[in-house]
């Protein structure tokens, strides 16, 4: 892995409500705004993470990733291990998301950098899910806005990709709010629900971004 870039200030939000981050990235990690908080994705987590994705099986079914060749990614301990040896060296940042205002704040789903590169690239993807009680809260954006600020503002990179399914409602309507530009289809991208899909991938760099995307989402719920 080539250097990462230079330590630069932190960055205070100037809305209450916002987040104030840490002046460079280092994991584990944890984000919050607007009652939306991500936090390190954790051994401990695996009971928790396990009854919501059970019960959300038919929701996230169509749009799950699956191996090509049919083996199974391993229980989920083993996948939180992964995460979490690759979020040491920097490859991903894997949060789950929780409602701070709702009672016992629930894990409600999960916001992950992923495919972080350095050097003259400066890149990251995001992936993420929400369990489908608390979808349409106006929650995911949030999430989104804050993993987002916090790879171009902490980590410092130039450029963040979302790809989803064309099919895929919901988190389209995530990127519209959040103004990601849309850069078309990528033929057969990634291989999902047993085959390989076409997606619709959309991008920022940190020109588009300004002084951050949390702002543009922020007010609304309110």
């Amino acid at each position: 892995m080539t250097s990462r870039p230079a330590a630069g200030p932190p960055l205070a939000w100037a809305e209450p409500a916002g987040p104030v981050f840490p002046r460079d990235h280092r994991w584990p990690v944890t984000i919050e705004a607007a009652g939306v908080r991500l936090a390190p994705f954790r051994r401990r987590h695996r009971a928790e993470w396990d009854r919501v994705r059970e019960r959300n099986a038919d929701w996230l079914r169509p749009w799950d990733a699956t191996p090509p060749d049919g083996i199974s990614h391993g229980t989920t301990a083993e996948m939180i291990a992964r995460l979490n040896a690759d979020a040491k060296t920097g490859r991903t940042v894997p949060w789950v998301i929780r409602d701070l205002r709702a009672e016992r704040t629930p894990l409600i789903g999960q916001c992950t950098l992923n495919n972080v590169t350095y050097g003259s690239a400066l890149f990251a993807s995001v992936g993420y899910w929400i369990d489908r009680e608390w979808a349409g809260r106006g929650i995911m954006p949030v999430a989104v806005a804050l993993a987002v600020d916090y790879a171009i503002k902490v980590m410092r990179l130039h450029r963040i990709e979302i790809c989803l399914r064309p099919e895929n409602a919901a988190s389209l309507r995530v990127v519209e709010k959040l103004g990601f530009r849309d850069e078309g289809i990528r033929p057969r991208y990634i291989h999902i629900a047993g085959a390989w899909r076409d997606h619709r991938c959309f991008a920022l760099d940190a020109s588009e971004v300004g002084p951050g995307l949390l702002g543009r989402v922020i007010g609304g719920r309110r």
